[in-house]
């Protein structure tokens, strides 16, 4: 009964403040104005790659045209081995973020609540965000050789500290008034975290996982370059052998596959981040 009426006590507070609820037919025009600019930015790009063709700053073999890559592309996602390769390649991106997620929530978690583990490791967590991936892969072949668990290590030492690090600045910022609130209502232990501080922390939170996103697929596409694992053959392998062959096409090829990826895993974490921002009334409706 006392648990029933905390949930209620929290509901009715949430409800003052979120933000009003978005109109249905506003959607077709915010979905334009966010695609429109992102349309003439490519637009833009491919004028730029095309005049720079023109003026035969490179040779047609070495900087092919727009025409050349985009017809290449055409012929090469329609092959099975292709989407073999981005299977392989999501797969790998999806285990090793959700493992830093894992291991970033724990640490972030453990981090802001024991000031002693704060001062030990606090300063570690950022110096590893810093820390450019490339250099972790050396030791990652010494320990793991030349397989999966390498680039896997990679990956989550790339990601966990954003992780960590946004998840601790989520909680820093909690208003002290908040936690008097929630003490009033009488929140302790798990209910406290559950209805006050994560809700509170999840705006931070995301974009910490945004970042390690952002950071663990860096890293993946480095360890896919320098750690080639027999019989896996991802797109960074199929990258490396299009360069091998000295076929730019089909390079340029693959690095659009990997910035259309990029892209699209960008657009859901906004869309997830604008979503909590509205229904918390942080932007206009």
């Amino acid at each position: 009964m006392a648990t029933e009426t905390l949930d209620r006590a929290v509901s009715g507070l949430d409800a003052l403040e979120l933000g009003p609820k978005r109109q249905k037919g506003d959607t077709g025009k915010r979905i334009w104005k966010s695609t429109w600019p992102k349309l003439l930015a490519i637009a833009i790009v491919l004028l730029v790659w095309q005049i720079v063709v023109w003026a035969e700053w490179k040779p047609i073999y070495v900087l092919p045209s727009p025409e050349t890559v985009f017809t290449d592309l055409g012929t090469v996602i329609t092959t099975a081995d292709f989407w073999d390769g981005v299977r392989v390649t999501m797969t790998r991106a999806f285990t090793g973020f959700l493992l830093a997620v894992v291991i970033g929530t724990v640490v972030g978690a453990l981090v802001s609540q024991f000031a002693p583990l704060r001062a030990a490791i606090g300063s570690l967590i950022t110096g590893l965000q810093t820390m450019p991936s490339i250099m972790w892969f050396p030791l990652a072949i010494l320990l793991f050789q030349l397989s999966e668990s390498a680039i896997l290590f990679v990956v989550v030492l790339g990601a966990a500290p954003s992780v960590a690090n946004g998840l601790i600045s989520g909680i820093d910022y909690v208003p002290r008034t908040w936690l008097r609130v929630g003490q009033v209502l009488g929140m302790r232990g798990f209910a406290k975290y559950r209805h006050l501080i994560l809700p509170a922390s999840l705006p931070s939170f995301i974009s910490g996982l945004k970042q390690g996103w952002a950071f663990s697929w860096r890293s993946l596409m480095a360890g896919e370059l320098l750690v080639i694992v027999p019989g896996a053959l991802s797109i960074g392998v199929r990258m490396q052998q299009a360069r091998d062959l000295s076929d730019s096409s089909l390079v340029i090829c693959y690095i659009i596959v990997v910035l259309i990826i990029g892209i699209l895993i960008d657009v859901l974490f906004n869309a997830a981040d604008n979503a909590l921002r509205k229904r918390w009334g942080l932007l206009s409706s």
